[in-house]
């Protein structure tokens, strides 16, 4: 199965998290990581090559930290400018039809401050669901996400740990698409 990973994170060379998830992903065979800002630093984002890109993809990853309670911009203008009508959705856009994606998010507080009753209220799920209802009007298959909480706090070698267990997670996509 190949993986393909849409990475936005608008300074990843300052990333923890991020970059280590990057690295590790790539490290995993039919993984691709396109980083967006890398790619794009102007904003000026080549929809066909995108569009190919997904493609050739079977699963998608949108890997991103959570900016107030959302995606960083380019992620946002990615998906404005490549999901487009009679492409992505629409009585013809049916490119993306039996492809998964899920999601690999990283936020700032613990990951137990994201539930009712706390100091976010909602759960990391809850705040995806724009993401979601994309995927779905998308005829994308959402499967799941990965959370990493606590990324501003995080040691070296919880970051590390992360790293390694997300690199298992996305085997383990590939392994469960096969099946």
């Amino acid at each position: 199965m190949k993986t393909l990973i849409i990475l936005a994170h608008p300074n990843l060379a300052q990333s923890k998290v991020n970059r280590a998830l990057a690295h590790a992903a790539s490290q995993v065979e039919e993984v691709t990581v396109r980083d967006l800002y890398a790619l794009y630093p102007h904003g000026n984002i080549d929809v066909l090559v995108e569009q190919a890109a997904l493609l050739d993809a079977d699963h998608i990853v949108l890997q991103f930290p959570m900016y107030w309670y959302s995606t960083p911009a380019l992620l946002k203008e990615w998906q404005d400018q490549v999901l487009t009508h009679g492409w992505a959705y629409g009585s013809k856009g049916k490119a993306l039809v039996g492809k998964t994606i899920s999601f690999a998010v990283s936020v700032g507080s613990p990951e137990t401050d994201y539930q009712s009753g706390q100091c976010q209220e909602h759960s990391v799920e809850d705040l995806l669901l724009p993401l979601k209802m994309t995927a779905k009007y998308t005829n994308l298959i959402y499967t799941d996400t990965f959370v990493t909480g606590g990324a501003f706090t995080m040691t070296e070698e919880e970051v590390g740990e992360q790293a390694h267990i997300y690199k298992d997670y996305l085997q383990n996509k590939g392994a469960n698409h096969d099946r």
